[in-house]
């Protein structure tokens, strides 16, 4: 293991990181290396003790007798004493007596840390995943006497032989001068955990025995033992695909086969410039959806990578269809702009069923033994931009070169989860992407700033993409990262719209923001419609004047009549069921069409979802270059929000619920969004720098009680006002496109909005932005008390990165506390009672049903049949025994699956009763009744 250490530090580190690690331990490189080379081969010296050993009674019982292997009666059944915990205790009084420091130091970059010999220790203890408390010096002076599980002096003599002999292999003899600060011992735990996996795997150890079976452990067969293990490290690491990816200096040209934009092309003449050697730092860009963000950060990644020094990218989405659409496109950048080591993983949990990613490995399914994680993959086969099978295994994805995936799979870096180091050693020396910065309410705000402080620390390069992002929540993600990197005297942050920014890690200076133009100016039409809402309503029952129903039919006959495309956005899933039912009863000509009327939202099993989603990319996506300028055939899209981030759609005609402000000008974004050219719109949607969006807004008066009450908490009320009041006061000589944009808003949160209001409006809409805020506090208060500090306040002190306050489970915490959802699998009760994963009863019974065990291929089966779901829904009416097949409580990417038997309820439904309800099925999704 030390060995594959040695090649995971020449490999994944950059000159100028071992130069971080040799200058901070007082050491010169080489020293350097093998002494962490020699600190990474103890991080199983807790093996070396009764606990561990009484695990092969038939071996155990050879010495549990002998005088010199004493150990306190019942120590070796002390199953909560584990060889992690025993490493931490015993490293301590062995390090001691070579000369490390038993006396509380300074890291000089983290404050006060534990003494060097208990830190060292603490830190190889947390190479499962959690560190160990402080240990108090008394206690590791004699720590035998306080954890009997460690046992006596022949135990003791043991682990110093070991010591000994590791030490003297790897050269380890050079005495640290200090510690790490926080951020590298991170990175140092990150590379343990690595060495230990990968030294780990049983081809891996039969590689290196004897061929003679002799394990005595003389010195001879040691060195001979030393010199097998160096020379297979090397092959170790390779075949697992852990290079560096090199970003190749090229042209913008040489990347993208067109030429820049304005706002891109502002980036190529000046980003290079700011950017100098070393030169990590963050890039902030603010434009209009469908103004190339996208490849504005690919491009950007191609400066900072360089200049940092970095190994390869993370792209991060709000949702996991927006990751699955960017995957796409990160592996065409790569295959066409990077060279070296490109093995490219995509992370969320339902990655296996991204056609594209699953393409390179036929054979992949979930490999969801109990104890991994939901969502893992095994290949049997790989392209050179396809991470192969040990790179798809639990929680390894992170070690890739190249990643795309959601946030929430980074923010885990910073919640005291299991293994939450991995997170944040993926992405050191790696340039991190978010894309949609403002997309994340006040608890992810919360985290994401924490995150950029690691990543000042770490001088890891960061582009953070936004359409509608404030001029302070802009200023608080630059200064955090600035926070990180030692500079805690904020900057003065003023984005421009659109535009960009860069702030550097090495000097803290932020440039002054460069303001540019759009490569496409134009005015969005706004028309709001303040109407009853009637979206619950039966499409037999007769319109409202004045109501919603009515005022969509209005808007939408254009498209039913002359052709076009046209998006419906609605606030929640069972009104947009509605909605569609409702517009397929009003328009029968149009839904009788093939894609005349779609439905998207969340709560189709996921691989409805994925189908649909394939099938918006085809009618809606951008068009081809080789493709006619034709107006497209009559099609309208009812959605929900997933439509508003990151899927490139283009519609002629966007009609929108209300919704706050920067929601609304993101669905905007999807309005005319592409050029089609001469004859590529109807008639009524010529004006191409002009699009239209339709608002439906149920404020009628601004007060609270106008909020239709199946919205929930889906929005605040005080934004949805302010919106409303701000639309009816600016929209009708349009909204100028990017140029009104940053100011509406900015004053859509404006502290002094409510000047100037009549009396009545003014105290209604003061008591709900003090709702709003108390409830942003609370968020934000929550994201800080339940995650782990910046660097800066952990110093030494490595239990802090795994401290979790009492009652916060790691289940709580992976559900960001309070996202109550659960997911369920529809299964269908044929004539014969079998139950089926298809409506029609082909491709057999559900697997796991029978009693025979779940192959790789049925786990995946079953996973791309589920479906998110409120968490009352399966909450109420809960049956254990019913619920979860006792086969899926093996797996865990199907434990948390609920299943439900649906029978045939007619009108091509499918139904269940649950806790009271009627839980049904049909081509509109899931629905509760």
């Amino acid at each position: 293991m030390a060995a594959v250490f040695g090649v995971l530090w020449d490999v994944l580190l950059s000159a100028a990181a071992r130069e971080r690690f040799a200058e901070q331990l007082a050491l010169d490189e080489k020293a350097c290396r093998a002494v962490l080379s020699f600190w990474a081969g103890l991080h199983d010296l807790g093996k070396i003790t009764p606990v561990f050993q009484a695990q092969v009674p038939s071996l155990f019982e050879k010495v549990r007798n002998e005088a010199a292997y004493l150990f306190a009666p019942g120590a070796e059944r002390d199953r909560g004493f584990r060889h992690e915990m025993a490493t931490h205790w015993s490293l301590a009084s062995l390090l001691a007596e070579e000369g490390y420091p038993t006396r509380r130091g300074s890291t000089g970059v983290g404050g006060a840390t534990a003494p060097a010999a208990h830190w060292v220790g603490q830190l190889l203890g947390g190479h499962h995943g959690v560190f160990g408390v402080n240990v108090q010096p008394a206690r590791l002076r004699l720590p035998s006497q306080y954890q009997p599980g460690l046992g006596e002096a022949g135990w003791a003599q043991q682990r110093r032989l070991h010591f000994e002999e590791l030490r003297r292999v790897t050269g380890g003899e050079a005495v640290p001068g200090g510690v790490l600060s926080a951020d590298l011992a991170v990175v140092l735990t990150g590379l343990v955990v690595t060495a230990d996996w990968l030294a780990s795997q049983v081809g891996a150890i039969e590689q290196v025995q004897p061929a003679d079976g002799v394990r005595q452990g003389t010195p001879v067969q040691v060195d001979a033992h030393w010199r097998r293990t160096c020379a297979a490290a090397s092959t170790l690491v390779e075949e697992a695909r852990l290079g560096r990816a090199t970003f190749e200096a090229g042209s913008f040209g040489h990347m993208f086969p067109f030429p820049p934009n304005p706002l891109q092309g502002d980036l190529v003449e000046h980003l290079p410039g700011l950017v100098a050697e070393g030169g990590a730092g963050l890039v902030l860009v603010t434009a209009p959806t469908g103004d190339g963000k996208t490849e504005a950060a690919l491009y950007a990644s191609s400066v900072l990578g360089p200049a940092a020094g970095a190994r390869g990218m993370y792209v991060a989405l709000p949702t996991m269809a927006t990751a699955d659409a960017m995957y796409k496109r990160v592996r065409k950048f790569a295959e066409s702009s990077l060279v070296g080591e490109r093995a490219l993983t995509l992370l969320h949990s339902m990655a296996w069923l991204n056609p594209l990613y699953g393409q390179a490995a036929k054979d992949a399914a979930a490999t969801a033994v109990d104890g991994g994680q939901a969502g893992e993959v095994s290949a049997d086969a790989a392209t050179a931009v396809t991470a192969d099978a040990w790179l798809r295994g639990p929680r390894r994805g992170f070690l890739a070169p190249l990643s795309v995936g959601t946030i929430d799979q980074v923010l885990r870096g910073v919640l005291p989860l299991r293994y939450n180091v991995l997170p944040l050693f993926g992405l050191h020396e790696k340039v991190l992407v978010v894309d949609e910065a403002h997309a994340y309410g006040p608890w992810m705000h919360k985290l994401l700033l924490t995150l950029l402080e690691w990543l000042g620390a770490l001088r890891s390069p960061v582009v953070l993409l936004s359409a509608t992002l404030t001029g302070s929540t802009a200023a608080s993600l630059v200064n955090a990262y600035r926070r990180g990197a030692g500079f805690l005297e904020p900057a003065v942050v003023a984005p421009r719209y659109p535009g960009w920014l860069y702030a550097s890690a090495i000097t803290g200076e932020v440039s002054s923001p460069r303001r540019t133009t759009s490569g496409r100016p134009r005015t969005l039409d706004v028309t709001v419609r303040q109407v009853k809402w009637d979206a619950a309503a039966k499409p037999t029952d007769p319109l409202q004047p004045g109501g919603r129903r009515a005022a969509l039919r209005e808007s939408l006959l254009p498209v039913a009549e002359s052709g076009g495309t046209a998006l419906v956005c609605c606030t929640t899933v069972p009104e947009a069921q509605a909605t569609y039912r409702d517009l397929c009863a009003a328009f029968p000509d149009l839904a009788g069409q093939e894609g005349g009327i779609r439905l998207l939202h969340s709560r189709f099993p996921a691989n409805d979802r994925q189908r649909i989603t394939a099938d918006c990319e085809a009618a809606y996506g951008k068009p081809r270059s080789d493709q006619p300028s034709s107006v497209r055939p009559a099609s309208v899209l009812v959605a929900t929000q997933v439509v508003e981030q990151s899927l490139d759609l283009d519609f002629d005609l966007i009609v929108s619920d209300l919704a706050p402000l920067a929601q609304l000008l993101q669905r905007a974004g999807r309005g005319r969004r592409h050029r089609r050219g001469p004859g590529g719109r109807p008639a009524w949607a010529q004006t191409e720098d002009r699009p239209k969006l339709v608002v439906l807004d149920p404020f009628r008066r601004p007060q609270k009680a106008d909020r239709p009450a199946t919205w929930g908490s889906v929005y605040d009320a005080s934004l949805l006002i302010r919106t409303s009041l701000l639309l009816s006061e600016r929209a009708a000589g349009g909204i100028l496109v990017p140029g009104g944009v940053q100011e509406l808003v900015d004053a859509v949160y404006a502290p002094d909005f409510v000047e100037g209001l009549d009396a009545a409006v003014q105290r209604e809409l003061k008591s709900l932005d003090v709702e709003r805020l108390a409830s942003e506090m609370a968020e934000t208060d929550l994201a800080a008390v339940v995650g782990i500090n910046g660097p800066g306040s952990i110093g030494g002190q490595l239990h802090l990165i795994s401290q979790r306050i009492e009652g916060v489970t790691e289940e709580l915490l992976t559900t960001r506390l309070g996202a109550d959802t659960g997911r369920v699998l529809c299964a269908y009760v044929q004539e014969d009672g079998s139950l089926t994963l298809a409506r029609d009863g082909s491709g057999g019974a559900v697997p796991g049903l029978d009693g025979r065990s779940l192959s790789r291929e049925d786990v995946a089966a079953v996973a791309a049949h589920t479906a998110p779901v409120p968490g009352t829904w399966v909450r109420e009416g809960a049956d254990a025994e019913r619920d979860h097949p006792a086969l899926w409580q093996q797996v865990s990417t199907l434990r948390d699956v609920v299943l439900l038997p649906m029978r045939r309820a007619g009108d091509g439904r499918w139904a269940c009763s649950r806790g009271g309800h009627t839980i049904g099925v049909s081509v509109t999704g899931l629905e509760r009744f």
